[in-house]
């Protein structure tokens, strides 16, 4: 296997499994643990493997509350959408940033204590920001799957019937 398909075999597997030892990489791809540990160096200092996290069962009551918002922007000439997007991307609440198809433009992950806390963000931070046409807050009600790992895998639910 070239070195190119190499790195990609390791991201995916790391993308699995963030935890997975260097042999035991190694051995599934048929290399040694002193490449495989070679290559992640060159794929973080090439900032390909930029972190590592783990999946959590929000169910679990941590006191975090989650929402997706949907940003329409106003594109800054020359730099488009990447000015307010990087700008956007600086606030702590703010966990992650897409830019997207569609009606909405940018796409944010953010987190707090509190609906409150999260509202209060979009209208004392995120809505004054140059460039912010308008936005819809979406709040994560239940976590399904996420990075690949399904939560609720045997879980059966049955619609109630109604009866008049």
């Amino acid at each position: 296997m070239d070195n190119e398909s190499l790195k990609r075999e390791v991201v995916a597997l790391l993308r699995r499994n963030a935890r997975m030892s260097d042999q035991e990489i190694a051995d599934r791809l048929g290399s040694t643990a002193g490449t495989i540990a070679g290559l992640i160096q060159e794929l973080e200092r090439d900032g390909v493997l930029m972190g590592y996290t783990a999946i959590v069962n929000d169910q679990s009551d941590n006191g975090e509350v989650r929402a997706i918002i949907e940003v329409e922007v106003r594109p800054e000439r020359d730099t488009g959408f990447d000015i307010v997007a990087e700008r956007l991307a600086k606030f702590p609440e703010v966990q992650s940033v897409y830019l997207v198809s569609g009606r909405y433009d940018l796409r944010l992950e953010v987190a707090g204590h509190s609906l409150q806390e999260i509202a209060s963000f979009v209208s004392g931070k995120l809505a004054p920001q140059d460039g912010v046409k308008s936005t819809a807050t979406y709040f994560l009600l239940k976590k399904y799957k996420e990075a690949g790992v399904q939560f609720s895998k045997d879980e059966k639910h049955e619609r109630l019937k109604i009866v008049p």
